[in-house]
């Protein structure tokens, strides 16, 4: 037997078991979202790289994409993220669309990043973002949106968190500070790091880039206030909608929210595990020239986008990931002798047309090996149609879980299932 090739670095085999997560995160997603008005979209998985150049940062673009020359040598890349392919949909038909746009996705992109806890290669993500609308109430609507998800699937206040901060709140201060606009952008990153080094590491890294020590201590200060939101008329606003929303709960400030230094003008926030472990679960803000940048004519949004890799570990720590349901059907119906095959598949149909989730067995093989076949799969009720049961116009239903067998008719068979699926 020769060696199997291994999956691609960084991806994910999805067993029916894992695809059962992934579908049912879809499927809440899906209904979480539509509760707000937002319509589901897509873009294509391939973009030209000429896309992300505008706004995505160089990092992403020059370090993270997969990049390739299609066969006419125009550089290609698997898509890393979905906001320049909304802006530029929109930028298309912006004359002819109704705002506020209220979109969501969920889907596969693609970064080449080191594979480690929490990430990798090959991810799906959910992105939802409201166009067109300009106000501190609009911004509040999308972490009212992650709020929803978060109760959605069980996650409690205490188990997870929204840590917003607002971006015109923080040049003010760091002008303030004396720090000129010119270096807010190098300030920002070093902000945006202070969680990701040591106390000591990270002050010697700020006075290594030109801040002064009486600047370091003022800097730590304004970002240890927790009450410093209050100075931001636009911050105000925004938890004063989070309460209206009945989702302040899950809400706290923080000045050390920074975000894509290239997308964001103004809120700007992040879904975490409260115990402050890993990465971020989502993250967003609010945007104001993405559609110009791809040759639209300006127009203000907000969005967030949460990855599929960290919300699944965070739900496997809480215990709240649905329970796999190995079984593939609710019921099989076995074939008695080759002379019944035809009525074995024609009862399967029956029943599935009834609603049931059937597998009619399709070889006349020793009854013992299909019952095997059905306990295995997890498969709880099997359909026995042999001569004497047919001659009756019933079939035997055996429950394999407490061993019973009934002799039914299809409408019986059909009533029984659907009533013990329904108990557990």
């Amino acid at each position: 037997m020769g060696t199997v090739v291994s999956a691609v670095k960084g991806t994910r085999d999805f067993y029916p078991e894992a695809m059962a997560i992934r579908a049912w995160l879809y499927r809440v997603i899906g209904e979480v979202s539509t509760s707000f008005g937002y319509q589901e979209y897509d873009g294509p998985f391939l973009e030209r790289l000429e896309l992300y150049a505008a706004k995505s940062g160089e990092e992403l673009v020059k370090e993270q994409a997969f990049v390739f020359p299609d066969r006419g040598g125009e550089l290609i890349t698997l898509r890393p993220e979905l906001t320049p392919t909304l802006a530029r949909m929109v930028a298309q038909r912006q004359k002819q669309l109704v705002y506020p746009l209220r979109w969501w996705s969920f889907g596969p992109f693609w970064r080449y990043e080191r594979p480690q806890k929490g990430r990798t290669r090959e991810f799906f993500q959910w992105n939802a973002d409201l166009i067109g609308a300009n106000s501190p109430e609009s911004d509040a609507e999308l972490i009212a949106l992650c709020v929803a998800f978060f109760r959605r699937v069980g996650l409690t206040p205490n188990q997870v968190g929204i840590f917003v901060n607002d971006r015109h709140l923080m040049e003010n201060l760091l002008n303030g500070l004396g720090i000129e606009p010119e270096r807010h952008r190098e300030v920002f990153r070093l902000i945006d790091r202070r969680d990701k080094m040591t106390a000591g590491a990270w002050e010697e890294y700020a006075l290594s880039v030109g801040i002064r020590a009486t600047q370091l201590n003022d800097l730590k200060r304004v970002l240890d206030d927790r009450e410093l939101w209050r100075e931001s008329s636009s911050l105000q606003r925004v938890f004063a909608a989070l309460v209206a929303y009945g989702a302040a709960e899950y809400v706290h400030f923080d000045a050390q929210i920074i975000r894509g230094l290239e997308y964001y003008t103004g809120t700007v926030f992040e879904g975490r595990d409260m115990d402050k472990e890993g990465r971020a679960i989502l993250g967003g803000g609010h945007y104001d020239n993405l559609v110009a940048d791809v040759g639209g004519e300006p127009l203000p949004g907000v969005g967030f986008a949460m990855g599929d890799v960290m919300i699944t570990l965070i739900l496997e720590k809480y215990g709240l990931l649905p329970p796999w349901n190995p079984a593939p059907a609710d019921v099989l119906v076995t074939v008695f002798d080759n002379e019944h095959l035809l009525k074995s598949l024609e009862i399967s149909q029956v029943l599935r047309e009834a609603g049931l989730r059937v597998i009619g067995y399709t070889e006349a093989v020793k009854l013992d090996k299909q019952m095997r076949y059905a306990h295995r799969a997890g498969i709880r009720h099997v359909v026995i149609a042999g001569p004497d049961e047919l001659a009756q116009n019933k079939v035997a239903l055996k429950d394999l879980q407490t061993g019973t067998q009934t002799l039914l008719s299809l409408n019986e068979v059909v009533a029984m299932v659907k009533a013990q699926a329904s108990v557990g």
